[in-house]
């Protein structure tokens, strides 16, 4: 800090609207010059009743986020417009935090950030693990079933408090990886800081509610992992029958060629799958799983969690009625319903420019619904034909599935 006798003009830092500090559980102590100067400046500090706590006293005015967190922060700011405002986050804000928020709300111009050395980094370091090898999974706010695993990687999980390293444990040995290796790291970079290591299966220890799960995961003997690319098991998933099967299903998803952050309807989504598959290439994809059977869409709601997706939107309703008020998608899938009169126009008036549009059809009806569309506005038709081994007699032969045409184009 600098001598009292030439006093800091704190003004001189005031170089945004909103200031953002990443503080951790080391308090004031582990904070930059830079960023106490912008705590110190600040008429308004907004934070968690624990970030407050670590701050020496001042006279500027302390708010508490209440809960939930994200519906308050525009009527907070508003209220304080004008004044100098200084927000704390947990680490890095701009990890899974508050300053990402911001910065969305108000534009990179007008939110200053101040970080501090984030729980990924901290844990990283006692864990010995580059964190460019880590995948970082945040809970917070999240339900457990969102943390999808897969052999051989190391995942690091911000928790949502205490109870969810046990939580952790309990998912991962009801999706065959029990013999994973925890470490909860429990206080990081603070004086409370504490070390707890177990394995899934047998997890038992308790640590407080400020913790991160690293996670080193391995499958169970005979479990047979399910990887990211399209193309899952068709019994992976609960249906009913009404199931695009897996052959047809990845050909379909290569069609659709999801993108990061990109937004997906699947239009007669009977038990989700495509919509699944498609949510689990990348964790900022979007799903909205549209379907008319009330039990298909709780199926479908149920396949998204058990697989890893629960963010999946299912909204249950019959198309093209159901669509209206959706957000504009990236991508249409429809798998049911092609013949249903005014669906395909509904589905192609949504579409953004550069959309893609991909409808398969298994009846001779569709189909030439598919034909008319297809002469009309362009795109590609390919007919997919699937055989499959099985039992003929004492022998083995092939038994073809029904064949599926499949239209595909893009918007331009």
């Amino acid at each position: 800090m600098s001598d009292e006798s030439a006093p800091v003009d704190y003004g001189a830092f005031l170089v945004a609207t909103i200031t953002v500090v990443g503080i951790g559980a080391d308090g004031w102590d582990g904070l930059s010059l830079t960023a106490r100067l912008e705590v110190g400046g600040a008429e308004v500090i907004i934070g968690s009743s624990r970030q407050l706590a670590l701050l020496p006293a001042s006279d500027a005015r302390r708010v508490t986020w209440p809960s939930p967190m994200l519906p308050a922060v525009e009527p907070l700011l508003a209220e304080h417009a004008g004044r100098w405002v200084c927000v704390l986050a947990s680490g890095d804000p701009l990890l899974f935090g508050v300053g990402g928020t911001l910065v969305r709300l108000l534009g990179a111009e007008s939110v200053r950030v101040v970080p501090h050395p984030s729980s990924v980094s901290l844990a990283c370091a006692r864990l010995g693990w580059p964190v460019e090898d880590v995948e970082v999974v945040s809970l917070v706010g999240r339900p457990v079933e969102s943390l999808l695993v897969l052999p051989g990687r190391r995942v690091l999980v911000l928790s949502a408090g205490a109870d969810t390293p046990g939580q952790v444990a309990s998912l991962l040995c009801e999706r065959g990886f029990a013999p994973t290796p925890m470490t909860v790291l429990e206080e990081l970079g603070g004086p409370g800081e504490r070390r707890h290591d177990g394995v899934a299966a047998s997890w038992h220890a308790r640590a407080g509610a400020l913790n991160v799960i690293a996670l080193d995961c391995r499958a169970a003997p005979g479990v047979t992992p399910l990887g990211r690319v399209p193309g899952l098991p068709d019994d992976a998933f609960d249906h009913d029958g009404q199931l695009t099967k897996r052959e047809v299903r990845a050909v379909t998803l290569a069609a659709l060629a999801p993108l990061p952050g990109q937004l997906l309807w699947d239009v007669g989504a009977g038990s989700g799958s495509v919509a699944i598959e498609w949510l689990r290439t990348h964790p900022s994809c979007r799903a909205i799983a549209v379907e008319s059977r009330a039990e298909r869409a709780f199926r479908a709601e149920r396949n998204a969690a058990a697989l890893g997706v629960p963010g999946l939107t299912v909204v249950p309703g019959r198309a093209p009625e159901a669509l209206a008020g959706l957000p504009s998608p990236d991508a249409i899938f429809v798998g049911g319903g092609v013949s249903a009169d005014g669906l395909l126009a509904a589905c192609w008036g949504a579409l953004r420019e550069g959309g893609r549009l991909v409808a398969n059809a298994v009846t001779l009806e569709s189909e030439a619904v598919l034909t008319r569309w297809h002469a009309d506005v362009g795109g590609t038709l390919t007919r997919i034909e699937v055989s499959r081994a099985a039992p003929v007699g004492g022998f083995t032969g092939w038994k073809p599935m029904m064949p599926v045409t499949q239209w595909e184009v893009v918007r331009s």
